[in-house]
Order: C-alpha cells, then sequence, then structure tokens
C-alpha cells in the first residue's frame, strides 16, 4: 500500500470513530430526560418573588445562624382573616376522584374544626390548595396544622396546585410543615412552581405527578438603585433560601439552579433532578430522625424491609406517565411483598395513611411483582441504608 493510500486510510478512520462517538452521545443525551423551559405572562403573578424588608444586619454574611429554623411563633393567631390568595377544601378521604371535601369558606377556628370533625375517626385529612403562595396560604397552614394536632388527626396531607407567590411565607408555611409532618401532594392535574418549591421540600414525603419549576426570585420591595445594591439584598435574601433548603434536607443547588434561570421563564425540574435534590419521596432529614426511633420501636428487619421497599417503589412506581392515584396505588400494592402493613408497626408502614382512610382493601389494579430480587437481607440493608 502506498504511502498516499495510508493516509487516506487513516483519515477514514479517524472520521468513523468521530461518527460513531458522536452517535454515541446522541443516543446517551435520547436517553436522559428533555430540560424544559417556558415563559412566564408575568413573573409578578405568582412567582418567586421576596417582599420583607432586608435590614441592613440581615445583609451580612453572617446573616442567619447556619441550619436554624425561624423561633417558633407560640399561640396561633385566630384574628379574623379571609382566604384571598386562593381556595382551599379539607376531606377525609384520600381518593380524590371523589371531591375534594368541603370549602375552606373562612379562617376562623370554628369554621376550620367543623370541616375537621369527621376526620377524627379515620385520623386523616387531604387539605386541598388551589392559589398562590401569601401570608394568608401561611396562616391556613398554621391553623390546620395546629387544630389536627389538638383533634389527634395523625396523618397530614398537603395537596396543592399554586404557581408560586412569596418566598418568605412558602418558608413560613414550609417550617409549619415540617415540624408537624405532612405528605405533600402534586397531582397530575396540579402544579408547584416558583415558590411553591419551599412547600415541596418541608414534607415528610413528596408525591408527585405533575410539574414542577423555579427560576430567579425578584426582590419587590427593594430601595436598591445600583446593581451592588440589589445583588447585596439578593446574596441575603438567597443565604436564607439556602439555609431553608438545608435544614428540609434539599440540595442547596436548587438555590443556584434558581438564580440562572430569568425571572420572565421557568425551569421545570424532570423526575431524575427531582430525586437528585431531595425533592421526592421521603424527606432525607426526616427520614436520618425517623431510623433511629424505628429501629427501637419496630426492630432492624422493619427497617431492612421499609428501605427495601422504598427502593423498588422508586425503580417500579416512579413513571413519567402514572397519575397520582395510579402511583399511590402501585406503591400500595408493592407493600404487601415486603410484609406491610406490618401488624406490629402499622401507623409507621410506608403509605399508612392510606390504612386509616380506606375500609377496603388496597386497589389491586397495579403491578405486582416478587420483591426477592430487591429485597436485600435484613442485615445487609439495615447497613447499607441512609
Amino acid at each position: 500500500m502506498s504511502k498516499a493510500s495510508r493516509q487516506i486510510l487513516s483519515v477514514v478512520l479517524l472520521l468513523a470513530a468521530a461518527i460513531g462517538v458522536l452517535v454515541a452521545c446522541q443516543r446517551f443525551v435520547a436517553d436522559k430526560e428533555e430540560v424544559q423551559t417556558q415563559p412566564v405572562a408575568s413573573p409578578e403573578e405568582g412567582g418567586a418573588v421576596s417582599r420583607d424588608p432586608m435590614p441592613e444586619e440581615a445583609m451580612s454574611v453572617e446573616a442567619l445562624p447556619q441550619g436554624q429554623a425561624a423561633e417558633p411563633e407560640g399561640e396561633v393567631d385566630w384574628s379574623p382573616l379571609e382566604l384571598a390568595s386562593g381556595q382551599a377544601w379539607i376531606g377525609c378521604d384520600l381518593d380524590y376522584s371523589a371531591g375534594d371535601g368541603g370549602q375552606v369558606e373562612g379562617l376562623g377556628r370554628e369554621q376550620i374544626e367543623s370541616l375537621l370533625q369527621p376526620c377524627v375517626e379515620r385520623k386523616v385529612m387531604r387539605l386541598r390548595y388551589e392559589g398562590k403562595i401569601a401570608a394568608d396560604f401561611a396562616a391556613l397552614i398554621q391553623r390546620v396544622a395546629h387544630l389536627v394536632g389538638e383533634l389527634g388527626i395523625d396523618k397530614r396531607v398537603l395537596d396543592i396546585d399554586s404557581s408560586g407567590g412569596l418566598v418568605e411565607d412558602a418558608m413560613r408555611a414550609g417550617d409549619t410543615i415540617a415540624d408537624t409532618h405532612w405528605t405533600v401532594w402534586v397531582r397530575e392535574d396540579s402544579v408547584c412552581h416558583s415558590a411553591c418549591m419551599f412547600i415541596l421540600a418541608a414534607g415528610d414525603v413528596r408525591m408527585i405527578s405533575g410539574r414542577v419549576g423555579i427560576h430567579r426570585i425578584i426582590r419587590m420591595s427593594s430601595t436598591a438603585t445600583t446593581r451592588a445594591e440589589l445583588n447585596r439584598e439578593l446574596r441575603a435574601v438567597y443565604a436564607r433560601v439556602r439555609d431553608y433548603l438545608e435544614r428540609n434536607g434539599a440540595a442547596v443547588a436548587v438555590a443556584d439552579l434558581m438564580m440562572a434561570v430569568p425571572n420572565r421563564n421557568l425551569r421545570l425540574l424532570t423526575q431524575e433532578e427531582l430525586r437528585e435534590y431531595g425533592l421526592d419521596g421521603i424527606n432525607p432529614v426526616q427520614d436520618d430522625l425517623d431510623r433511629l426511633k424505628l429501629m427501637r420501636r419496630c426492630g432492624e428487619d422493619f427497617v431492612a424491609r421499609r428501605d427495601a421497599f422504598v427502593r423498588a417503589f422508586d425503580a417500579r412506581c416512579k413513571r413519567n406517565d402514572l397519575e397520582l392515584d395510579a402511583l399511590n396505588a402501585c406503591g400500595l400494592e408493592l407493600r404487601r411483598s415486603f410484609g406491610f402493613p406490618d401488624p406490629h408497626c402499622p401507623d409507621e408502614s410506608p403509605l399508612s395513611e392510606f390504612d386509616t382512610a380506606m375500609e377496603q382493601d388496597p386497589p389491586g389494579d397495579a403491578p405486582q411483582e416478587d420483591a426477592s430480587a430487591s429485597m436485600e437481607t435484613p442485615g445487609s440493608a439495615a447497613a447499607g441504608g441512609g
């Protein structure tokens, strides 16, 4: 073979290798969930808006002690207040196809308690909320949480549909949700955008079939006249946001991602990102808190089976095409293979809120598979759980 022929052959081989790499990369990208953004008509409507005044001392690097929530508010304020930012319903049934329960007409103690009374016997309550996140929403969460505690309603579900609102009020409501142990739902016909993400972060368990989106926080009450002044205010706001996310088990990287999305766009998080950022499934901080308690109360075998169920649930039930009721049905069917509900620890079993809400057997049309492939031995699962 001549020198020229060898050179031509080398070039052809190099081109073939480059094409092969390109095709492989395209296949890899195709296998990943597509990142989506969408325009927002008006970022002030819903969105992630910060309005709280930002005093000079709050804008220092040592603005907030790391890892600390806001001080407890003490007694609930029952001052007359109208729910003007959205609509809410309280029901005792987790089957939302049958409706959302009685509408919350006012935020008075008697009005809310009358809607909760039917839920006392079943010990489960679902609060459906559609609207913006503002001070009245934070008051709704605080008042309902206080009353369900008084009435002994152990299982609380927030079923939310919100395009966002005020960041500070979202974090206030989120701290109440975290302290009083709620499950948060985003149904297939619902969204949780912008400031709503802080509500999602606070739940003990998050069940998501709808869209979750984020974007940059807007400072509406700013007195800044220069970029440097505005940036200093935003740094103080984001310091609070990072602290909130960290204490609730969500990745602080979410705050950095928010900063990179213009407030007139919305970055929709993929299912994989929701898991990576700690916004889907069991709250990792709550999981750590529960683990030692469950080991003492229910035993190592219970914890091992619970961990194995969670892994199997993520692998088999969480699909983009599943509506929330189908997602719940899949989990209810799957948990049987792991011995749940546990006869000795029924209230601590996965999806136990359904055990108090349903008198009939769980739906039998969800997929059921042999759990042995996902089930590790108790010793190895307990050692590997985090």
